[in-house]
């Protein structure tokens, strides 16, 4: 009884192997996969962004409101940051070109946003990131930023990907919401082939029918696959497209369970729009984190990503 009850163990462990090969080869293939890539790291403002190291906190208003606005938000977040001891880049839009309607408010321009950007990382010495919708918006977006962001909806760009590149800066490419996460393999390589040398890659959810978003975190050990950094924004995940009618809709409440769990998978950033009245905020408020609950937020992640990467991944 004892030798058949071996056996029987045996067999078990050989079928979960067999099984564990055959998903590793289906999703990793070189057909499926254009090569996995050892991983990478990349530097802004100082500090290490690594999938292996603790994450860091990429967060402010959606979009640039005003100086005043940015300045005290910048200083409220980083003032969180340093209590927790997580390393922070400031992140708001001069511009959301993808707006539902054309009532949807865009923001405050290129010149004047950039200027406020320039004021914020100088006044509180933090690295800055902003995104870019055309080619001809990188080089001078570049002089000011640390990190230029590529929106999902123009992640496979090449054109954009390609200005981005030649910057010289770190580029955080999101993944579009139509885009399976083997496939951000290809904008990475692109960007290379470009000339980029530090590269993230960003997930913020996945289309699941009409008007809302689903979180598939597999997405995160495939992206990493690639050898980049993976960010994981949580507000946009639980943003709902369109919803409203003329505007997007969103369920806050759900962003710190996803990012939770994205923390647990092991990411090498977070990435929340913060406001201090989100209710009040020009766009993107639904989805939006309270200022008054980061710090609880953040005490969580962190509590998280201690524990997460204590474990050598498999993937």
């Amino acid at each position: 009884m004892g030798a058949m009850a071996l056996s029987f163990s045996k067999l078990v462990h050989t079928l979960c192997s067999c099984v564990a090969s055959f998903f590793v080869y289906d999703v990793f293939s070189a057909n499926a996969y254009p090569g996995i890539v050892a991983m990478q790291s990349v530097t802004v403002g100082g500090f290490e962004v690594a999938n292996d190291k603790p994450f860091v906190f990429i967060g402010g208003p959606c979009v640039i409101e005003s100086l005043d606005h940015s300045l005290r938000m910048c200083c409220e977040i980083k003032s969180v940051c340093e209590r927790l001891g997580v390393d922070y880049i400031f992140k708001s839009s001069f511009d959301k070109a993808n707006r539902t309607s054309i009532s949807g408010k865009r923001g405050i321009g290129l010149d004047e946003g950039l200027r406020i950007l320039s004021d914020v990382k100088s006044e509180f010495e933090v690295p800055v990131i902003t995104d870019v919708h055309l080619p001809d918006q990188c080089s001078a977006v570049a002089e000011v930023v640390d990190v230029i962001q590529i929106p999902a909806f123009l992640c496979r760009q090449t054109d954009l990907l390609a200005a981005a590149a030649k910057t010289g800066r770190v580029v955080n490419v999101k993944k579009g919401q139509f885009v399976a996460p083997m496939d951000m393999a290809s904008v990475a390589e692109k960007l290379r082939h470009f000339g980029a040398t530090e590269i993230m890659l960003c997930d913020r959810g996945t289309c699941f029918g009409y008007n809302t978003l689903v979180t598939d975190f597999r997405g995160i050990p495939i992206m990493a696959q690639t050898g980049c950094p993976i960010i994981f924004d949580a507000t946009h995940s639980v943003q709902m497209p369109s919803a409203n009618g003329t505007s997007s809709g969103g369920e806050r409440k759900f962003a710190p369970i996803l990012a939770r769990a994205a923390a647990a998978v092991g990411v090498a950033g977070i990435f929340m729009e913060v406001h201090d009245d989100p209710d009040k905020a020009p766009c993107d408020g639904p989805n939006m984190i309270r200022m008054d609950n980061l710090e609880q937020i953040l005490t969580e992640l962190v509590a998280i990503d201690t524990v997460s990467k204590k474990f050598k991944r498999t993937i």
